[in-house]
């Protein structure tokens, strides 16, 4: 079916199918998610998210930091764009240049006396600042 204005379309930014948002693809067989969050990631995100009164948790970046990068990490709603990917118990949302800087990270929590909460291990990350909360491509 054609549409009535290919410019339009030309404009839209879509994710390559590869990048599943669902554990599932068309032919039922299950899809690498394009991020992961360990048990214990899992389990401080539920507790926050029903503490906080918000129905997920959005992962980002943004400019800055010792590496030129940092993470960014809070709970809120879906925004229009966002790349949501289904947990179970509760949803993660990403912007669209996130995505791409965030692709096959695994969030993990570290509690405890030494523990230092929420921490990011990413394999596109050259560089990282000593304290774990910059990077850099």
């Amino acid at each position: 079916m054609a549409t009535d204005s290919p410019a339009k379309d030309a404009d839209l930014i879509s994710i390559p199918a590869d990048w599943a948002v669902t554990p599932e693809d068309e032919g039922g067989a299950e899809v690498e998610p394009i991020i992961h969050l360990t048990d214990s990631a899992r389990v401080e995100v539920c507790r926050l998210i029903e503490q906080e009164a918000q129905p997920g948790l959005r992962l980002g970046i943004k400019g800055g930091g010792c590496s030129g990068l940092s993470y960014r990490l809070e709970f809120t709603e879906e925004r229009e764009g966002d790349t949501v990917i289904d947990f179970g118990d509760f949803r993660v949302f990403l912007d669209r240049k996130s995505t791409v800087y965030l692709r096959d990270i695994t969030l993990d929590h570290q509690g405890g006396l030494d523990g230092r909460g929420f921490v990011f291990h990413n394999p596109q990350a050259s560089n990282t600042c000593g304290c774990g909360e910059s990077f850099s491509l």
